[in-house]
């Protein structure tokens, strides 16, 4: 298979000894019901797996609706995937599943979500910093809050549960290119990037004048904690987004995301950066 024949959004690519990992939410199921999620698997990033079922919802599971944006990270020798989940019962929030391998299967971890029980939440990504303390960047929802949030909480070292109370980042409408007078603004997909000089790079996705894109916030003081500024332009504005960034086996530095942003055209779509003065790039 090739991506344009891969019906996905969100996706996210693992690197892992040789081959390459996509995951994402599927296309035909995003927006309802849903049976799985799905992995496939590629050497050169052109030909691709059929898709192997990575995760099917154990018969008693709290949700089976919008399974969202799963990301898969190898930590401490176990591979987690973090993805959203909602329910009549149970607000959106993101859970963390594991397995032994790439493939899967992978079976619940946390007990449910491990963002907050209050809020309405999606799109958790794993961050580990120089101290090797586990944390999760996620979104408050705009259909909660009106104005979309970033926010972070620390994990317990087994990432099974959050440790102390959410903390905010930012709001959707901050940068300076956000779509502004809307009902509500949306703040989507979080992946941080750590520059070559150790600047701290969150990239995220959001609506401006130019529809759905894929941009860059970064840190004033290199940690979670810092003020965060917004970059003037977006990384992408094609009318795509979701994105995160990992290396190829040859070096080359690769954004994946998804694009167009509407059903049922969405594909993922490989982007080459590169980066200069602690920034990323579209090469």
């Amino acid at each position: 298979m090739k991506l344009t024949d891969i019906h996905l959004r969100d996706p996210f690519i693992l690197a892992e000894d040789g081959k390459y990992y996509l995951y994402g939410s599927r296309g035909g199921e995003a927006w309802g019901k849903c049976t799985g999620l799905d992995v496939y698997v590629s050497e050169d990033l052109e030909d691709w797996s059929q898709p192997i079922v990575a995760f099917t919802p154990p018969p008693d599971f709290w949700s089976d609706t919008n399974f969202w944006a799963p990301e898969v990270h190898n930590y401490k020798g176990k591979y987690y995937m973090f993805v959203s989940f909602i329910s009549d019962v149970r607000d959106r929030g993101t859970q963390i599943l594991i397995a032994d391998s790439p493939l899967g299967p992978f079976v619940p971890h946390s007990d449910g979500p491990v963002t907050p029980a209050h809020y309405r939440s999606l799109d958790g990504t794993l961050y580990i910093d120089d101290k090797g303390v586990p944390y999760m960047i996620f979104c408050h929802e705009h259909r909660q809050v009106v104005d979309g949030e970033m926010c972070w909480l620390q994990l317990s070292d087994d990432l099974k549960e959050a440790v102390g109370e959410p903390q905010l980042m930012f709001t959707a409408t901050e940068p300076i290119w956000s779509l502004k007078n809307q009902p509500s603004y949306i703040t989507d997909g979080p992946f941080v990037y750590r520059t070559k000089g150790g600047k701290f790079l969150l990239l995220w996705s959001s609506f401006s004048v130019d529809g759905y894109v894929e941009a860059i916030a970064y840190s004033d003081n290199n940690q979670l904690d810092g003020k965060w500024i917004h970059c003037e332009k977006p990384l992408y504005s094609g009318d795509g987004g979701h994105g995160m960034v990992f290396t190829t086996f040859d070096g080359r530095l690769m954004m994946v995301l998804h694009t167009p942003n509407g059903q049922p055209n969405e594909r993922p779509k490989l982007i080459e950066l590169y980066e200069e003065d602690d920034m990323l790039y579209v090469k």
